[in-house]
């Protein structure tokens, strides 16, 4: 058996609770993506594994880090809480409404139309100490179905 080293950082993720469900996931699925992609050159803390079970079947890749989904009350707040990942200079990614229409070409051109202030996000999603991430994000609850 493998020796396991508890990990100290996690992903955090931080939904718009106004946005509808389906929305919602395929943000989430694009946002963890795009961050680890972020890291995928660059020595960091995020752990992955593959898992076999006894009848030697691989369960591949799945993460060692806790995952957390918060909820926010609104765009506004997911837009303060990006400015301050920003001011932190912690890598992270959004979602926007703009993202959600038609191919790139299209979705670049409403973000080349939208000023941030009117952006709607979805959510935004980063890797980070799991008590800074605490400090940072103790204004949203658990994201719950209900």
């Amino acid at each position: 058996m493998l020796n396991y080293i508890p990990t100290t950082d996690q992903f955090v993720c931080v939904l718009n609770k106004k946005i509808e469900p389906a929305k919602l996931l395929n943000a989430l699925g694009h946002m963890t993506a795009g961050l680890v992609s972020q890291y995928q050159n660059n020595l960091t803390p995020m752990r992955f594994r593959d898992f076999i079970d006894k009848s030697k079947s691989v369960h591949p890749t799945t993460s060692e880090n806790g995952f957390i989904v918060l909820r926010a009350e609104n765009s506004n707040q997911i837009r303060t809480l990006r400015n301050k990942l920003i001011n932190e200079k912690t890598p992270f990614t959004d979602f926007t409404q703009t993202m959600v229409d038609g191919n790139y070409a299209t979705q670049q051109d409403n973000f080349d139309k939208t000023l941030e202030q009117d952006l709607e996000y979805f959510g935004v999603c980063f890797f980070m100490n799991k008590e800074k991430a605490k400090e940072l994000t103790k204004r949203f609850s658990l994201y719950t179905s209900r």
